[in-house]
């Protein structure tokens, strides 16, 4: 008998004397239901500074000056000037980005006049990477040149460049240049001196990382992204989250405004820059350079489905829960039907070109939608009647995603739950932020669920330490090992839940409004939490169908302290067993797979424990809670045996023959 000592965790041959220990028993040759391709997804909201100061790259805060306070993440450097060099303008007529600034240097050398930009909570500035810089400028009259510097949070200078904008009149031209950081700084900050004598209106002032996702210029942050990537998630929801509503309907997201040139793309204030009195963000602000079309090209770039929600005619019901008359929603519709015909139609089309303008020709091949985020009350059903006969009307193979509202369970859950079953909804959205009991004892949630009727989309959920909207929810194990166990109900139910994903996504560990969060960033580092990998192990062992796994005839819901599913992988004739340990003592199993009567003498165990409940990930120690993997030998002649250690999640793939 050989034992993996590495682990904790072991499979060994079973003789005579284990053969009193309690079985799991896995149907291996009988599939009960597909599992979706979708089945495990991510969730993104641009919430704790997820978008701007997040995964989308650039640098510069406020860098229109569109700002609620215009000077937002600026301040003005004189030594040798006086009041009035530098004023904001704002221009007639154009309303998207009407302000900018202008300069009047009047002999001004290097270090007299200036502007520093603070950037999002600092700027992560590593040493040897290029940084490029942009700017929009129009030079009303003489020569003034701009000298560039990244400063450390000394204020030394750690990277530096000078600018020579050419041409005179009222024209905007747009420039760049680029220069290499020479040190590595968390809370860096970027300058512009002036020098010269004359004077120049300046505008989206943008400086962007070399290293970005696919080495896009203006893109998005690679670690962040790779984190995702990492995962292969089988679809992507976005944009939000309640930015979909906004505080009002003048706040909602509109998907048009985030298309087209950076410069042309309405900022607007985030809705969680006045959520929180405990977690205020003044300077949280949507710039849209992340939007619609770059949703899509990440859902591409990362092999997922993308499934955009759209505001359904109703603000956030817990801000001021106002509503678009149902006679009036004819804009909020058509805006749905643009949108499929964005990302689905030829070029030849009015939206299919302007996705092709934007440098993607070949359709996105979207297959979902979602219609309104956590919107609830029968104002929400005779909004949603409107948009689904539409739309089904143009695009009937097109899958729609309903609001079950914000709670799994009560009066606003059982009216949404009934009428939308009723209307033979596609696919109902199940929010459930709880504590780590409610998951534990909600794996059977779906058991009893209609196979035949609507789906479901777990889509917004996570296990919180403390309680919901609390800031002092944390990310630990013990949360993580709870939402573990209760996947494995999803899983086991995959007939019926067909989508699933944590929320929220990022936070960033100076600009947060919500915990807990599956990932978290600083601005050079990026780890993540033990339920980012309980995520990831679900969906990089996704399989393709469900298999029958019991003991003593049941589901294992918590008999035991244990929970657990099996599937088949068709693609690589694997059984995969998932089994979580909740209790603080080891357990043994014999895995029977049932109908099998060879399978492969190598085989692959995957642990994720910690003998520490609270146990947490950190910047420092990113890893401290996080799987081992590990190639091991059966007897292909022998049953199997499993030893489960202590708040463990296990993962076992064996291949068949």
């Amino acid at each position: 008998m050989k034992k993996i000592l590495s682990l904790a965790v072991s499979l060994f041959l079973l003789t005579e004397s284990f053969a009193q220990n309690p079985v799991i028993n896995i149907k291996a040759t009988q599939p009960v239901a597909p599992i979706q391709p979708t089945m495990w997804g991510v969730f993104f909201e641009d919430i704790n500074m997820g978008a701007d100061g997040g995964i989308y790259a650039e640098l510069v805060k406020n860098r229109s000056f569109e700002f609620a306070k215009p000077w937002m993440g600026w301040k003005i450097e004189r030594k040798k000037a006086e009041e009035g060099d530098i004023i904001i303008q704002n221009r007639h007529g154009n309303t998207v980005n009407p302000r900018y600034i202008s300069v009047k240097a009047n002999n001004i050398s290097k270090g007299e006049l200036g502007i520093t930009n603070e950037g999002f909570k600092g700027m992560g500035i590593k040493k040897g990477l290029r940084y490029d810089f942009s700017v929009l400028y129009r030079h009303q009259t003489g020569s003034v040149k701009l000298h560039l510097e990244l400063i450390d949070s000394k204020g030394s200078i750690i990277g530096e460049t000078t600018l020579n904008p050419t041409g005179n009149g009222h024209s905007w031209k747009k420039e760049a240049i680029s220069f290499n950081a020479t040190e590595t700084e968390a809370k860096g900050k970027f300058r512009i001196w002036f020098e010269g004598n004359g004077e120049i209106d300046l505008d989206m002032i943008s400086l962007f990382p070399e290293d970005t996702w696919k080495k896009r210029p203006g893109g998005m942050r690679a670690d962040m992204i790779q984190l995702l990537a990492d995962m292969k998630p089988g679809f992507i929801r976005f944009p939000g989250g309640c930015i979909v509503e906004g505080i009002d309907l003048a706040n909602r997201y509109q998907w048009k405004k985030t298309l087209g040139p950076v410069e042309e793309r309405q900022l607007i204030i985030n809705r969680w820059n006045l959520e929180f009195a405990h977690r205020p963000a003044p300077d949280y602000f949507q710039t849209f350079g992340l939007g619609f079309f770059e949703y899509f090209q990440l859902a591409e770039d990362i092999g997922a489905e993308p499934l955009p929600i759209l505001n359904c005619g109703m603000a956030c019901q817990f801000n001021t829960a106002e509503v678009v008359p149902v006679n009036e929603l004819d804009s909020y519709v058509q805006d749905a039907l643009d949108l499929i015909e964005f990302a689905n139609a030829e070029p030849n089309t009015k939206w299919g070109k302007v996705r092709a303008d934007m440098g993607h020709p070949a359709p996105f091949d979207l297959k979902f939608l979602g219609i309104g985020n956590e919107n609830w009350g029968p104002q929400y059903v005779e909004r949603l009647k409107v948009f689904t006969k539409a739309i089904k009307a143009k695009y009937p193979k097109i899958k729609l995603v309903n609001s079950s509202g914000t709670d799994p369970n009560g009066d606003r859950f059982d009216y949404l739950n009934k009428e939308l079953r009723e209307m033979n909804a596609d696919i109902i959205d199940e929010h459930y932020y709880r504590t780590p009991d409610w998951f534990l004892k909600n794996a059977g949630r779906y058991d009893s669920y209609d196979r035949n009727g609507s789906k479901v989309f777990a889509g917004e959920y996570a296990a919180q330490s403390d309680k919901t909207v609390s800031v002092k929810n944390v990310n630990n194990w013990k949360c993580a090992l709870s939402e573990a166990a209760f996947m494995t109900g999803l899983e086991r139910n995959a007939q019926v839940v067909n989508m699933a994903s944590y929320a929220p996504l990022f936070a960033h560990a100076e600009g947060w409004q919500w915990t807990p969060d599956m990932i978290w960033v600083d601005n050079l580092r990026s780890y993540g939490t033990p339920n980012y990998y309980v995520q990831k192990l679900y969906s990089t062992n996704k399989g393709t169908h469900v298999l029958n796994t019991s003991e003593n005839g049941k589901p294992l819901t918590g008999q035991g302290d244990l929970y657990a599913s099996g599937i088949l992988d068709k693609a690589t004739n694997e059984v995969i067993l998932k089994v979580a340990n909740i209790s603080d003592k080891e357990q043994i199993r014999e895995v029977n797979l049932e109908g099998i009567k060879k399978f492969d003498a190598k085989a692959k165990l995957i642990v994720l424990k910690n003998n520490n409940p609270e146990a947490l990930n950190t910047f420092e120690n990113a890893t401290n809670v996080s799987p081992v993997e590990e190639t091991i030998t059966l007897n292909p002649k022998k049953k199997i045996s499993l030893t489960l250690a202590p708040n463990s999640f296990t993962v076992l793939r064996v291949k068949l023959l």
